[in-house]
């Protein structure tokens, strides 16, 4: 009887050691905002870009990414311009950049817009 106590307790461990050291990836980056509202980026990119701009453009733009790690403001973006939904048509990678570095965000390293 103490020898299937210790068999059984043996082959659970092992189990649960197998099954917690298992690498499992990162899902991939998903944007947590809804990218239609990064439409108020528009006018942030046409202030950085030297059209004419009425209001600060960095405060509802910047105000809807501050609180995202920069891979996500990244991915967000990324979306909101591949999309066109800033209306306007753009270099992305330049555009990207321009409008994370001016809301205090980075381009992550090997990160590729496609």
């Amino acid at each position: 009887m103490a020898s299937r106590a210790v068999l059984f307790l043996v082959l659970n461990i092992m189990f649960f050691t197998i099954v917690s050291s298992t690498f499992f990836p990162p899902p991939p980056a998903t944007c947590p905002i809804d990218t239609l509202k990064l439409g108020v980026c528009a006018n942030l990119l046409n202030g950085l870009l030297g059209l004419v701009v009425v209001t600060p453009p960095n405060a509802p733009c910047c105000s809807l990414i501050g609180n995202l790690a920069d891979l996500e403001s990244a991915v967000c973006l990324c979306t909101a311009i591949k999309a066109n939904l800033l209306g306007l048509n753009l270099n992305v990678p330049l555009s990207l950049s321009l409008l994370l570095n001016d809301c205090g965000k980075n381009v992550p390293s090997g990160f590729i817009c496609a």
